[in-house]
């Protein structure tokens, strides 16, 4: 899906259900309300690979506005800290450049990170926000797209988990001018492509709902017979090749349907996840 701003997430897993007439429907990598772009949701039993989709590299386009930092890290907060004096271009590439690469980064405390069993968000919104740790996280590339004034466009790619609206905040105090997200837009998941998401307004597409295969197509594939496949449908192994290792997860197939994911353990290909019974 193309997720416009104003919806959840949620809402619009909830408006595919209804669309579409599927009961089973749940999203991967939730996108913040004011956030647009590409929402992978998955339909039926491909809701069992969701956490395949998760573990994909992401791609934003964002934007950053320096002078200010706010309660949530990005323009649905309330104002806390800034210095609105200006910053040059040079300290501004030298400061995108040090936020490249493997990081640490502390998520915001308006998160949904789980904090003694509860959300984080909800304890900061009780006036008791919390001290979350810092995660190791990878910026795998990040480029300056333009600058007008003190709202700085830029694109990056980052590791799951990776928070953007963080990414701002911390451009900003290493800056020493404080800073926030006023924009955001998730261009890729993978190799998937916001280009080819449907509106919300297109639901009714069912034409455009892609196989389950497309959304692993980062792991490698074994093909298998008819008997290979009815052994999968059982959640039985089947014989592994040389051309897979040892521990890495495989997309099961035959004739182009995602049968399962397995894991290669000794000489045997053992099914994980299975989405087609026998």
């Amino acid at each position: 899906m193309d997720k416009p701003s104003g919806p959840t997430s949620h809402d619009v897993v909830a408006r595919v259900r209804r669309a579409l007439g599927e009961k089973r429907a749940g999203h991967t990598g939730t996108l913040d309300p004011f956030a647009t772009g590409l929402l992978v949701v998955l339909l039926g039993r491909a809701t069992r690979i969701a956490r395949f989709v998760e573990q994909r590299e992401k791609g934003y386009l964002a934007v950053a506005r320096l002078g200010m930092r706010t309660t949530t890290d990005d323009a649905t907060g309330d104002p806390v800290t800034g210095d609105p004096a200006p910053v040059s271009d040079a300290r501004l590439t030298e400061a995108l450049t040090e936020l490249a690469g493997q990081l640490e980064q502390v998520p915001p405390v308006f998160s949904a990170r789980q904090v003694g069993g509860q959300r984080s968000y909800k304890l900061a919104r009780q006036g008791t926000p919390p001290e979350l740790p810092a995660r190791a996280i990878t910026v795998h590339a990040l480029e300056l797209i333009g600058r007008d004034g003190a709202d700085i466009t830029f694109r990056t790619v980052v590791s799951p988990g990776t928070y953007v609206r963080a990414m701002a905040r911390d451009l900003g105090e290493m800056l020493g001018t404080g800073a926030h997200l006023t924009a955001l837009r998730r261009e890729s998941i993978g190799t998937l492509r916001v280009e080819d998401a449907i509106p919300l307004d297109q639901l009714d597409a069912r034409a455009a709902i892609l196989p389950p295969l497309a959304m692993v197509s980062h792991l490698p594939q074994h093909e298998v017979d008819a008997e290979g496949a009815i052994a999968i449908g059982h959640g039985r192994p089947v014989a592994a090749t040389e051309r897979v290792a040892l521990d890495t997860r495989v997309a099961l197939v035959q004739s182009g349907r995602l049968l399962a994911i397995g894991e290669r353990v000794d000489d045997w290909l053992r099914p994980r996840v299975v989405l087609e019974d026998a």
